[in-house]
């Protein structure tokens, strides 16, 4: 199957991923930028917050434990927690997961996280990549505890393009 160059894969990867990242940044826009990866406007919980920045729309569930689940999604997505909370990420199903700060989106003065304890975002991709540093396998936890107040994302490292990608609001 000569159809799939290196130069294609490379090419339909870009796009892909170009795609996926206009959808996670933010510039005061409309929630969630993509809407589509299947768990949008599905959360229904009694303890949620409106979003403070104003775009609406994006509900944040207030609780310090998220799941990570078979179905490529942190569970809840969007938690808001206060200042000096550790919050508890667990893989709940078969599939490994990671839990990657994007470093260009936690607030200035922040302390960087990642399972595995790395202290850069491409330490992280890189222990990934090498030998899948920073897995949490089924049953296991990563925790981090938040200081500084602000949003921060963060992503699975293999299932970024499926759209796992959770958010903490620290006030």
């Amino acid at each position: 199957m000569d159809h799939y160059t290196r130069r294609r894969v490379l090419a339909s990867t870009g796009v892909v991923g170009a795609v996926a990242l206009a959808g996670c940044t933010g510039g005061g826009g409309d929630g969630d930028g993509n809407g589509g990866d299947g768990n949008g406007g599905d959360e229904t919980t009694a303890a949620t917050t409106e979003s403070d920045s104003g775009s609406g729309g994006e509900q944040y569930e207030q609780t310090s434990t998220v799941e990570m689940t078979d179905e490529l999604v942190y569970e809840p997505a969007r938690i808001e927690v206060e200042a000096g909370t550790t919050v508890t990420w667990q893989t709940t199903g078969a599939v490994g997961h990671t839990v990657t700060a994007y470093e260009d989106a936690i607030p200035d003065g922040a302390e960087y996280f990642a399972s595995g304890d790395y202290d850069s975002e491409q330490a992280a991709v890189d222990g990934y990549n090498s030998d899948q540093g920073g897995d949490v396998p089924e049953g296991e936890t990563y925790e981090h505890t938040f200081e500084t107040t602000g949003t921060y994302e963060y992503y699975c490292i293999p299932h970024e393009m499926n759209g796992m990608v959770g958010y903490v609001r620290v006030v």
